[in-house]
């Protein structure tokens, strides 16, 4: 049978990892009640109540105060109206507000649906409905703007001090509904209990954290690694940081770290990557990275490694459904030899490497990963059929979750990941079923067919693209197309192009035939490699050489647009961090994607630079300046 051990014990924790019994994938622990979340926090509030909880710039929040704030918060909603088992929307931007929220809402017996202002209405409406949302709570503009459907109440600005102590969570209720990428067109919940989030976060033994630590909020609300990082810093008594900066730059991250001592942060592997590449400043600061979503190139960890040798560099891996983690593994020198392995399964998961029937496969073939015991999410809300597929009953094994992702186990007992075998793919840390992307596409009235793909699976470099056949009459703009989405998909679900087809190619079986479409994107891109390009300015081959080094391609025209030929939110975070080192000037991402093409940007920066040196005229040769 393939058996997977647990993580080895960390000498300076001086905590041993039980043996495996011979007869199970999981450690054999000594039994611990199961715990809600909201307890966490009250037993460092009774033991340390002066204990720093929550950094949110000049605004800090004690152990003391936290859990005040969030009985508060928790009498304020009973009084409007919710009940046990209610399951509220909860709309805020990051900050100290959010972790109140969210602790009241627990408190009162309530499930937090997080919500993001980035997402199309649309989508949010869709998560709404589904959720089986009956209120929707958070920032009091945030809900004005958004003009959501059924009840709203806006937060009390400043925390409120008094509430009588109250605590109706219960450890086998759902703390979150988080929802990702579905196949039928709309999003997924998926009903993630306390106990599995709390099993992941105490007293961890996949990475160091402790009383004296401080860990980095700044993944949304709506992406599970934020549990991890504010329920791991408040289970264990260390301090969350928040970063108040919606869309954070590379230099806002650093600077974030090193104003407040971040000490543990989380990284999705694409941001991972860019840091790694630049040799940031931020891993100066910190002691521990977990880093998850994607393979992690074992080039970027040896970088990292080697520049920074104290670093614990963790390797996370897990889908929502398996509570944000199942896996992880301390990464070594010795492991970018090859691939970064994914590890062993740690804080109550199981692991199991089966073959088509079900069987386990022999140490060191391939097989599909099946995650079992605790940490397990119920299941997909109002989807009873697709939580029964997904989520199976075995005599043997007890309930598993089937996650699709191929992995072989290697003779010292270290998980190794293969890929995907169906068609959700993994973007920039995002988990994607391309079919969702593909009915928003041929939900266009100009649109009969479409087909997703990704071009670059597995690099850094990767990125979603969508290939179209329009119907009968005016052909679409892919550009125009991409715009349209924007409406009704998150971000990381807008395919970085679109391209019309007349028809799209087929397999011998009838079947979309994804590999010759991703060859026509790089035939495609080739033929407009290959078109005269104007000569640009001194100052537009200056932005052109910074898209250059980011986008790893050579940028020749002043119209090319960032987004249509290979670039995407974080390469663009690369891309403002290099203006700034390059040229001098500071670029929000909002104001660099208003000005997506060479010319656009140099014009930009032009203003930029000309308002930081009024005294410079516009017939100066500025640009034998800004080296």
């Amino acid at each position: 049978m393939t058996t997977v051990t647990p993580l080895p014990a960390d000498p300076a924790r001086g905590t041993p990892v039980p043996p495996l019994d011979a007869a199970t994938t999981a450690p054999v622990r000594p039994s611990a009640p199961a715990t809600a979340l909201p307890a966490l926090v009250a037993r460092h509030a009774e033991r340390t109540p002066d204990a720093l909880a929550v950094v949110d710039g000049d605004t800090t929040l004690t152990y003391g105060r936290l859990l005040g704030a969030g009985r508060a918060l928790a009498a304020y909603l009973r009084e409007h109206g919710v009940e046990r088992g209610d399951r509220v929307a909860l709309l805020t931007a990051r900050s100290s507000r959010t972790i109140v929220a969210q602790l009241g809402l627990w408190l009162a017996g309530a499930v937090c649906v997080p919500l993001d202002t980035a997402q199309p209405r649309p989508r949010t409406e869709a998560m709404i409905a589904d959720a089986e949302v009956t209120l929707t709570v958070g920032d009091a503009k945030l809900l004005d703007a958004a003009t959501l459907p059924g009840p709203v109440l806006a937060l009390p600005e400043a925390p409120l001090t008094t509430g009588r102590p109250l605590d109706a969570s219960d450890p086998d209720s759902p703390a979150f509904i988080m929802f990702t990428s579905g196949s039928t067109g709309r999003p997924k919940g998926v009903l993630v209990p306390h106990g599995a989030i709390a099993e992941l976060v105490t007293a961890p033994d996949y990475v160091t954290v402790s009383g004296r630590d401080r860990v980095l909020f700044h993944s949304p609300m709506t992406f599970d690694a934020s549990t991890f990082e504010v329920w791991v810093a408040l289970a264990n008594g260390a301090a969350v940081v928040v970063c108040t900066e919606q869309r954070p730059s590379l230099e806002d991250l650093a600077q974030h770290v090193e104003r407040h001592g971040v000490t543990v942060a989380f990284f999705t592997t694409s941001l991972f990557h860019q840091l790694a590449a630049r040799r940031s400043r931020v891993f100066a600061q910190l002691r521990s990275v977990v880093v998850g979503g994607e393979a992690m190139a074992a080039a970027q960890a040896r970088e990292v490694l080697t520049a920074f040798p104290w670093l614990e560099l963790v390797n996370g891996y897990g889908p929502t459904e398996t509570t944000t983690f199942a896996t992880a593994h301390r990464v070594t020198a010795r492991d970018c030899e090859g691939p970064v392995p994914i590890g062993r399964p740690m804080a109550g998961a199981t692991a199991h490497v089966l073959d088509a029937d079900g069987h386990p496969v022999d140490d060191g073939d391939r097989g599909e990963l099946w995650i079992g015991g605790s940490r397990l999410a119920h299941g997909y809300t109002g989807l009873p059929e697709l939580t029964a597929e997904r989520f199976v009953e075995r005599a043997a094994t007890g309930r598993l979750y089937r996650t699709g992702d191929v992995v072989s186990l290697r003779t010292d007992g270290i998980l190794q990941f293969h890929g995907r075998n169906d068609d959700q793919v993994k973007v920039r840390g995002f988990r994607i079923e391309p079919a969702e992307v593909e009915h928003a596409l041929r939900e266009q009235p100009d649109v009969d067919d479409a087909a997703v793909t990704v071009d670059g699976a597995g690099t850094p470099e990767a990125r979603l693209v969508a290939f179209v056949v329009a119907t009968p009459g005016p052909v679409p703009h892919g550009t125009a197309l991409r715009e349209r989405l924007t409406a009704v998909l998150p971000g990381h679900l807008v395919p970085d192009t679109v391209t019309v087809l007349e028809r799209l190619p087929l397999t011998p079986a009838g079947k979309v035939d994804r590999r010759a479409l991703s060859g026509r994107a790089h035939a495609t891109e080739s033929r407009a490699a290959d078109a005269p390009a104007a000569r640009m300015t001194p100052l537009e081959q200056a932005v052109a050489e910074v898209w250059s080094q980011a986008l790893g391609i050579e940028v020749t025209r002043a119209d090319d647009e960032f987004l249509l030929i290979g670039g995407h939110s974080l390469l663009a975070l690369a891309v403002t961090d290099d203006l700034r080192e390059e040229l001098g000037v500071e670029l929000s991402l909002a104001d660099f994607f208003a000005a997506p093409t060479v010319a656009a940007q140099a014009a930009l920066v032009e203003r930029v630079l000309l308002a930081a040196h009024e005294d410079l005229h516009p017939e100066t040769p500025e640009h034998s300046d800004v080296h």
